[in-house]
């Protein structure tokens, strides 16, 4: 009973030193000037921009047409940047619930590093700055999604849904599926079928990715007030949901394949990790509910599941230069040439591309 006594004494004062902030954070170590400069760079959320950076110069890299290189390293430069500013503007409002959460109590702003102020103004000047480089140096359309994706994560996402219903993720998660979009419009400075199709499968992959997370961490998120799905539904509720969206993921995750725009590497990727996907999600909507292992599993495949699929795309283009030429939707930059109408076009067919002649591209 004593040992007991003294582990149970010991995980207390252990939350409560996470809580507090008291916890050693290797920025500490530094020189004050790197330390703040690593504090700020924290603030952008490195790993979430990393994966927006990624799934944005696929959408570049893949679209039909041409950017030279140091406009595509702006673009790519200005989508970081914005990503990074919308997850500082997100650090500043969710301020006081990250104080509270054991997974976020060691973010600069509740520890007192960075202030309110401080993270709000270098938000507004990050995200301003990111819009109007990719708006002056690439085109309007790319610099308007930007935009709009800043606006919808901060204002939609982080100030309205997430304090207020157990679908944020599900809303929200749009915010997070708009980079592909980005990157193809930098090119072609239009909005067409193909990078819809990639900004689906993020929207949909997003919501198994963070229940998942979520599962674990239900007391976290109820002690800071925020309806996470397993908070206010349940665990049952909450792996149904994750199988319901991990089994609509695997046939949209094949449409680029079916569409023509992605070849055999790319369609044999997805169907093994949208397989291993719903496996998992089975697992875990049949277990036990005292197994926090299945929601963790899936949780640890699904970070790589995205970037397997994207890499995937990125092989397969590499391979086989050649994209659909699908509907587009918004005026063209003259990025990219338009079809001639008296040329029969190509019926796509599984895991087919549509021929691109020389001039096209």
């Amino acid at each position: 009973m004593e040992v007991k006594a003294v582990l149970s004494s010991r995980r207390v004062s252990v939350a409560a030193a996470i809580t507090r902030g008291e916890r050693a954070h290797p920025a500490v170590y530094l020189p004050a000037e790197r330390r703040r400069l690593a504090d700020f760079f924290t603030l952008m959320k490195p790993r979430v921009m990393s994966l927006a950076v990624f799934t944005a110069l696929v959408g570049l890299i893949i679209a039909p047409g041409h950017l030279d290189p140091l406009h595509g390293a702006i673009a790519i430069l200005a989508i970081a940047a914005g990503a990074g500013a919308a997850g500082v503007l997100n650090m500043w409002y969710d301020a006081d619930i990250d104080a509270v959460m054991a997974r976020t109590a060691m973010r600069p702003i509740p520890r007192g590093r960075i202030s309110r102020v401080e993270a709000l103004v270098f938000g507004l000047l990050l995200a301003g700055s990111a819009i109007a480089v990719l708006g002056v140096a690439v085109n309007v359309v790319a610099a308007a999604l930007l935009a709009f994706t800043i606006f919808f994560y901060i204002i939609v996402y982080t100030i309205w849904l997430k304090r207020q219903t157990p679908q944020n993720i599900v809303i929200g998660g749009a915010a997070g599926a708009l980079p592909p979009m980005i990157g193809w419009a930098a090119v072609t400075g239009e909005v067409a079928l193909e990078p819809f199709i990639l900004f689906l499968i993020v929207f949909l992959w997003t919501p198994p990715h963070f229940w998942a997370l979520s599962l674990n961490r239900t007391h976290d998120y109820a002690r800071a007030g925020i309806p996470m799905l397993p908070v206010v539904a349940g665990r049952a509720a909450t792996t149904r949901q994750i199988a319901i969206y991990s089994a609509l993921l695997l046939p949209v995750s094949l449409l680029p394949c079916a569409l023509g725009f992605a070849g055999i590497i790319y369609g044999v990727t997805a169907l093994i990790c949208g397989t291993i996907l719903i496996v998992l999600a089975l697992r875990l909507a049949w277990g036990r509910g005292t197994d926090q292992r299945a929601a963790y599993r899936l949780f640890a495949f699904s970070i790589p599941y995205l970037f397997l699929l994207f890499a995937a795309l990125l092989a397969d283009h590499s391979s086989d230069p050649r994209s659909s030429k699908l509907s587009s939707w918004g005026p063209g930059t003259g990025a990219q040439s338009v079809e001639d109408p008296s040329q029969p076009r190509p019926v796509p067919t599984l895991c087919s591309s549509t021929n691109f002649g020389a001039a096209e591209v």
